[in-house]
């Protein structure tokens, strides 16, 4: 999805001798957005964004192995046959080199390895230059500048992560500016790069602090010849990736639908963060198992050392007794750096495999941290949350009376939400499940609210967020029509799960491993005959896991709303 942003000058601090003033630069292809306040806490604020930033840049899929040794080697071997060669031609190359004296070769040779040094050098220091100062290069990491949010009563920071599977949201009350003056309340992109982060760093309790959202440029004419970098014009192209874009947006329907609430004291989150910094796995499974019992304490036994953690504080206040596991827990550690702040956290669980949210409150800020199910953000993730999508479509006069009540009111609750749609708590669940999956909305799950903020200037459609991969496509109709049987459900003595069936008439076989994913299978299809799983499991596989781990048929409206409704 190709996009414009466009910015005069950019974000950073200016000094003055009475204090410092954070500028971010606004988006001006957008609603013109401002503020301008003065922060409470300097301090916890620097923590919280620099926080949010470590989620933005956060990059944790696999990483190839390091071949390095084994290419040296190889290197070896052709210097060892190219001397081999060598002796072969020696006759011939020693004519050849009686007319070129000895002494020019070595002067040329000495010189050759001067310049090549230089060479190299000048590489390597260009190279940790671009890495730091290139605007296009880390483009390529941040596929977007972070997205804020000017509401009545708080302002909140969005981003999603360069590896597609973190999402940040850092929101600060109202009340945690002294003061605050031209408000302009809307949604929209803001500037932001390497610089700006070092100037977080400067921030200090000692030193009055401006936080603004300048909106000069929207009132000024635009100069394109200006080359002063604090007030010049420029646009930038954006290419935002399909999957980058697919990955936000499932996160987002996630958050929208009803999820089970952890509570974690602070001592907790600590005891948690501080086991898995000092241990790392070494073998399956790495997951995070959440035993939740009603008024019982929580706990969360972390695999494969089954090292459990809780505290007499956290008693669960669910309904009915829960196991849910979660995986890709490095990724938590982007909440080591708030753990002083921290006054109270909790998490919120939509089912094993399947996205959490870790939500800490920070006083006068909150920061909610979403985790996809896998830190590969593939059809595993897809499939799953394509699972637990409502069953019938929304009615496009349900979308657009949700709509229309959200420009009234900025903010609602869901019982708002349900009465603003004249239609029925199923219903407006659906409606609200598709406008937060099109970026039209978010959960504020700490408020227990919904907001109306659109996360791009742009409307999306369904076909430029629904999976790509037509396996998983395919996967998820045959679910849904309830063609699929299982035959056979066994555990193996190395503890994998062995499943066979029908998907549909087509015998199907697959091993599932500690942490829920496909190792191996065995399918009559052409895709399984033609790339095995080299590129991922055959629609008929992904089917017989899904039903297998979360039961097959389609439900209707109003059953699809009391199954999620059924653990909280």
């Amino acid at each position: 999805m190709n996009l414009t942003v466009a910015y005069r000058g950019r974000s950073g601090i200016f000094r003055r001798p009475d204090a410092f003033a954070l500028s971010l630069a606004p988006n001006l292809r957008r609603d013109r957005v401002s503020f301008d306040g003065v922060l409470n806490h300097p301090v916890r604020f620097r923590e919280a964004i620099c926080a949010l930033h470590d989620v933005v840049v956060s990059d944790l899929r696999h990483q190839p192995k390091d071949r390095s040794a084994y290419e040296a080697y190889l290197k070896e071997e052709a210097k060892r046959l190219e001397r081999l060669q060598a002796a072969a031609r020696e006759y011939t190359k020693d004519r050849a080199l009686k007319e070129f004296p000895a002494e020019r070769r070595e002067s040329i040779t000495k010189r050759y390895h001067q310049l090549k040094s230089t060479y190299w050098n000048a590489r390597e220091k260009w190279g940790r230059y671009i890495q730091e100062h290139d605007w296009e290069l880390f483009r390529l990491v941040v596929p977007m500048d972070p997205v804020i949010t000017v509401a009545p009563d708080v302002l909140f920071f969005e981003c999603f992560s360069a590896d597609e599977s973190s999402y940040g949201c850092l929101t600060v009350d109202r009340n945690g500016f002294r003061s605050d003056s031209d408000v302009s309340l809307g949604t929209t992109n803001v500037d932001y790069s390497w610089e700006l982060y070092d100037h977080f760093q400067e921030l200090r309790s000692y030193r009055r602090t401006e936080f603004r959202i300048d909106p000069t440029g929207f009132d000024v004419s635009t100069t394109r010849n200006n080359t002063d970098p604090a007030t010049a014009y420029r646009e930038e192209k954006i290419d935002l990736p399909p999957s980058w874009l697919r990955g936000f947006m499932q996160l987002q329907s996630a958050m929208s639908l009803p999820l089970l609430k952890v509570p974690m004291p602070a001592a907790m989150l600590y005891n948690l963060l501080s086991f898995l910094k000092r241990n790392r796995a070494r073998k399956s499974p790495r997951a995070l198992r959440f035993d939740l019992k009603p008024g019982e304490p929580v706990k969360i036994i972390i695999e494969p050392f089954e090292q459990v953690v809780t505290s007499p504080e956290a008693i669960y206040q669910g309904s009915k007794a829960e196991t849910v596991r979660i995986w890709g827990r490095d990724r938590l550690q982007s909440l080591a750096r708030l753990l002083p702040l921290v006054e109270s956290a909790e998490v919120h669980l939509l089912g094993t495999g399947l996205p959490s949210f870790w939500s800490l409150n920070l006083g006068d800020m909150r920061f909610l941290l979403g985790l996809s199910g896998w830190t590969k953000n593939d059809w595993a993730g897809a499939s799953a949350l394509d699972a637990l999508a409502p069953p019938v479509e929304p009615s496009a006069d349900l979308i657009g009376r949700i709509s229309a009540g959200f420009q009234k009111s900025p903010s609602m609750t869901f019982r708002e939400a349900v009465t603003a749609s004249g239609g029925s708590p199923a219903e407006t669940a659906a409606g609200l499940n598709r406008l937060a999956l099109l970026g039209q909305l978010i959960h504020d799950m700490p408020s227990k609210l919904y907001r109306w903020r659109s996360i791009l200037p742009v409307s999306l459609s369904l076909s430029q967020i629904s999976p790509d991969n037509p396996e998983t496509i395919g996967a998820t109709e045959l679910v849904r029509r309830g063609q699929v049987t299982i035959t056979r459900d066994e555990i193996t003595p190395t503890g994998f799960r062995a499943l066979t069936g029908n998907c549909p008439e087509r015998p199907t076989e697959i091993l599932i491993d500690k942490d829920q994913k496909i190792t191996r299978g065995k399918c009559t299809c052409s895709f399984f005959y033609q790339f095995g799983i080299r590129r991922g499991p055959c629609r008929h596989m992904q089917a017989l896991r899904t039903v297998a781990l979360k039961g097959g048929g389609t439900p209707s409206l109003d059953q699809w709303f009391a199954g999620l409704n059924a653990g909280g």
